[in-house]
Protein backbone atom coordinates (compact mmCIF):
# COMPACT_ATOMS: atom_id res chain seq x y z
CA UNK A 1 0.00 0.00 0.00
CA UNK A 2 1.35 3.41 -1.02
CA UNK A 3 1.91 5.82 1.88
CA UNK A 4 2.57 9.53 1.50
CA UNK A 5 2.91 12.38 3.97
CA UNK A 6 2.47 16.12 3.61
CA UNK A 7 6.22 16.58 3.24
CA UNK A 8 6.21 14.34 0.16
CA UNK A 9 4.43 17.11 -1.71
CA UNK A 10 5.76 20.15 0.12
CA UNK A 11 9.45 19.41 -0.39
CA UNK A 12 9.29 19.19 -4.22
CA UNK A 13 6.88 22.15 -4.36
CA UNK A 14 9.25 24.27 -2.28
CA UNK A 15 12.26 23.34 -4.40
CA UNK A 16 10.39 24.07 -7.64
CA UNK A 17 9.26 27.42 -6.21
CA UNK A 18 12.90 28.20 -5.38
CA UNK A 19 13.85 27.48 -9.00
CA UNK A 20 10.98 29.59 -10.41
CA UNK A 21 12.82 32.91 -10.89
CA UNK A 22 15.93 31.49 -12.64
CA UNK A 23 13.79 29.13 -14.76
CA UNK A 24 11.62 32.00 -15.96
CA UNK A 25 14.74 34.11 -16.50
CA UNK A 26 16.26 31.32 -18.56
CA UNK A 27 13.15 30.99 -20.70
CA UNK A 28 13.16 34.75 -21.33
CA UNK A 29 16.85 34.62 -22.30
CA UNK A 30 16.21 31.72 -24.69
CA UNK A 31 13.33 33.65 -26.26
CA UNK A 32 15.60 36.67 -26.73
CA UNK A 33 18.31 34.56 -28.35
CA UNK A 34 15.86 32.83 -30.69
CA UNK A 35 13.98 36.04 -31.44
CA UNK A 36 17.09 37.98 -32.38
CA UNK A 37 16.81 40.65 -29.70
CA UNK A 38 19.34 43.51 -30.02
CA UNK A 39 22.57 43.05 -28.11
CA UNK A 40 23.17 44.89 -24.85
CA UNK A 41 26.50 45.13 -22.99
CA UNK A 42 25.30 42.31 -20.72
CA UNK A 43 23.85 40.03 -23.45
CA UNK A 44 26.41 40.53 -26.25
CA UNK A 45 28.57 37.63 -25.04
CA UNK A 46 25.59 35.24 -25.12
CA UNK A 47 24.51 36.35 -28.60
CA UNK A 48 28.05 35.98 -29.93
CA UNK A 49 28.36 32.40 -28.58
CA UNK A 50 24.91 31.00 -27.72
CA UNK A 51 25.67 27.26 -27.52
CA UNK A 52 26.85 27.01 -23.89
CA UNK A 53 24.14 29.28 -22.49
CA UNK A 54 21.37 27.45 -24.40
CA UNK A 55 22.62 24.05 -23.22
CA UNK A 56 23.04 25.39 -19.67
CA UNK A 57 19.50 26.79 -19.44
CA UNK A 58 17.88 23.60 -20.79
CA UNK A 59 19.97 21.27 -18.62
CA UNK A 60 19.68 23.21 -15.36
CA UNK A 61 15.92 23.66 -15.81
CA UNK A 62 15.38 19.91 -16.19
CA UNK A 63 17.83 19.20 -13.36
CA UNK A 64 16.23 21.56 -10.83
CA UNK A 65 12.57 20.88 -11.67
CA UNK A 66 12.67 17.10 -12.13
CA UNK A 67 15.34 16.76 -9.45
CA UNK A 68 12.99 18.31 -6.89
CA UNK A 69 10.91 15.12 -6.91
CA UNK A 70 13.94 13.02 -5.94
CA UNK A 71 13.65 14.61 -2.48
CA UNK A 72 10.18 13.21 -1.83
CA UNK A 73 10.67 10.28 0.60
CA UNK A 74 7.29 8.77 -0.32
CA UNK A 75 8.02 8.89 -4.04
CA UNK A 76 11.40 7.23 -3.55
CA UNK A 77 9.88 4.59 -1.28
CA UNK A 78 6.77 3.80 -3.33
CA UNK A 79 8.21 4.22 -6.83
CA UNK A 80 11.89 3.17 -6.73
CA UNK A 81 11.89 2.44 -10.46
CA UNK A 82 10.85 6.04 -11.20
CA UNK A 83 13.57 7.31 -8.86
CA UNK A 84 16.23 5.28 -10.67
CA UNK A 85 14.95 6.22 -14.14
CA UNK A 86 14.85 9.91 -13.24
CA UNK A 87 18.36 9.64 -11.85
CA UNK A 88 19.64 8.31 -15.17
CA UNK A 89 18.38 11.53 -16.77
CA UNK A 90 19.35 13.89 -13.97
CA UNK A 91 23.00 12.90 -13.66
CA UNK A 92 23.76 13.74 -17.34
CA UNK A 93 21.65 16.91 -17.13
CA UNK A 94 23.47 17.98 -13.98
CA UNK A 95 26.84 17.35 -15.60
CA UNK A 96 25.83 19.37 -18.68
CA UNK A 97 24.65 22.20 -16.40
CA UNK A 98 27.91 22.16 -14.40
CA UNK A 99 30.24 21.85 -17.38
CA UNK A 100 28.50 24.51 -19.46
CA UNK A 101 28.64 26.77 -16.41
CA UNK A 102 32.40 26.26 -16.36
CA UNK A 103 32.53 26.73 -20.14
CA UNK A 104 30.83 30.11 -19.85
CA UNK A 105 32.91 31.19 -16.86
CA UNK A 106 36.15 30.39 -18.67
CA UNK A 107 35.32 31.72 -22.15
CA UNK A 108 32.78 34.55 -21.87
CA UNK A 109 34.01 38.10 -21.36
CA UNK A 110 33.76 39.10 -17.71
CA UNK A 111 31.46 42.10 -17.26
CA UNK A 112 32.47 44.81 -14.73
CA UNK A 113 29.84 43.69 -12.20
CA UNK A 114 31.47 40.24 -11.97
CA UNK A 115 34.23 40.61 -9.40
CA UNK A 116 37.24 38.24 -9.27
CA UNK A 117 35.78 36.68 -6.10
CA UNK A 118 32.48 35.93 -7.84
CA UNK A 119 34.31 34.54 -10.87
CA UNK A 120 36.35 32.28 -8.60
CA UNK A 121 33.23 31.02 -6.84
CA UNK A 122 31.60 30.25 -10.20
CA UNK A 123 34.57 28.07 -11.11
CA UNK A 124 34.42 26.33 -7.72
CA UNK A 125 30.65 25.82 -7.96
CA UNK A 126 30.79 24.26 -11.42
CA UNK A 127 33.75 22.05 -10.55
CA UNK A 128 32.20 20.99 -7.24
CA UNK A 129 28.82 20.17 -8.76
CA UNK A 130 30.40 18.00 -11.46
CA UNK A 131 32.61 16.22 -8.92
CA UNK A 132 29.70 15.61 -6.52
CA UNK A 133 27.58 14.09 -9.30
CA UNK A 134 30.38 11.73 -10.30
CA UNK A 135 30.98 10.74 -6.66
CA UNK A 136 27.26 10.20 -6.12
CA UNK A 137 26.99 8.03 -9.22
CA UNK A 138 30.03 6.00 -8.19
CA UNK A 139 28.56 5.48 -4.71
CA UNK A 140 25.25 4.09 -5.97
CA UNK A 141 27.05 1.82 -8.43
CA UNK A 142 28.77 0.15 -5.48
CA UNK A 143 25.50 0.04 -3.50
CA UNK A 144 26.35 2.75 -0.96
CA UNK A 145 22.97 4.50 -0.76
CA UNK A 146 23.77 6.83 2.14
CA UNK A 147 26.93 8.19 0.52
CA UNK A 148 25.08 8.49 -2.81
CA UNK A 149 22.34 10.58 -1.20
CA UNK A 150 24.86 12.87 0.48
CA UNK A 151 26.76 13.67 -2.73
CA UNK A 152 23.55 14.13 -4.71
CA UNK A 153 22.19 16.54 -2.08
CA UNK A 154 25.36 18.62 -2.36
CA UNK A 155 25.24 18.65 -6.17
CA UNK A 156 21.59 19.70 -6.16
CA UNK A 157 22.32 22.41 -3.60
CA UNK A 158 24.82 23.97 -5.98
CA UNK A 159 22.45 23.56 -8.92
CA UNK A 160 19.79 25.48 -6.99
CA UNK A 161 22.24 28.29 -6.24
CA UNK A 162 20.63 30.66 -8.75
CA UNK A 163 17.26 30.29 -7.04
CA UNK A 164 18.65 31.16 -3.61
CA UNK A 165 20.66 34.01 -5.12
CA UNK A 166 17.56 35.50 -6.77
CA UNK A 167 15.47 35.18 -3.61
CA UNK A 168 18.16 36.64 -1.35
CA UNK A 169 18.87 39.47 -3.78
CA UNK A 170 15.17 40.33 -3.95
CA UNK A 171 14.93 40.52 -0.15
CA UNK A 172 18.09 42.64 0.15
CA UNK A 173 17.04 45.06 -2.60
CA UNK A 174 13.57 45.48 -1.09
CA UNK A 175 15.11 46.09 2.34
CA UNK A 176 18.20 48.18 1.57
CA UNK A 177 18.03 49.28 -2.07
CA UNK A 178 20.20 48.41 -5.11
CA UNK A 179 23.32 46.31 -4.65
CA UNK A 180 26.81 47.43 -5.54
CA UNK A 181 29.32 45.00 -7.06
CA UNK A 182 30.71 43.92 -3.68
CA UNK A 183 27.35 43.27 -2.03
CA UNK A 184 26.15 41.45 -5.17
CA UNK A 185 29.21 39.20 -5.01
CA UNK A 186 28.71 38.47 -1.30
CA UNK A 187 25.01 37.73 -1.91
CA UNK A 188 25.71 35.28 -4.74
CA UNK A 189 28.64 33.53 -3.09
CA UNK A 190 26.76 33.39 0.20
CA UNK A 191 23.80 31.71 -1.49
CA UNK A 192 25.95 28.79 -2.67
CA UNK A 193 27.46 28.42 0.81
CA UNK A 194 24.03 28.62 2.44
CA UNK A 195 22.65 25.90 0.15
CA UNK A 196 25.60 23.63 0.89
CA UNK A 197 25.09 24.23 4.62
CA UNK A 198 21.43 23.19 4.30
CA UNK A 199 22.46 20.09 2.33
CA UNK A 200 24.86 19.09 5.09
Amino acid sequence: MSRYSLSDGLIPAGLIALAFIPVVGGIVRLAMLVGGAPATPESARFIAAPVPVVLHIIAVTIYCVVGAFQFSPGLRRNHPRWHRSAGRVLVPMGLVAALTGLWMAMTYAIIPADTPLLHGFRLLAGSGMAAFLVLGYAAIRRGDVETHQGWMRRAYAIGQGAGTQALAMLVVIMSFGPLDDTSRTLNMDGAWLFNLGVAE
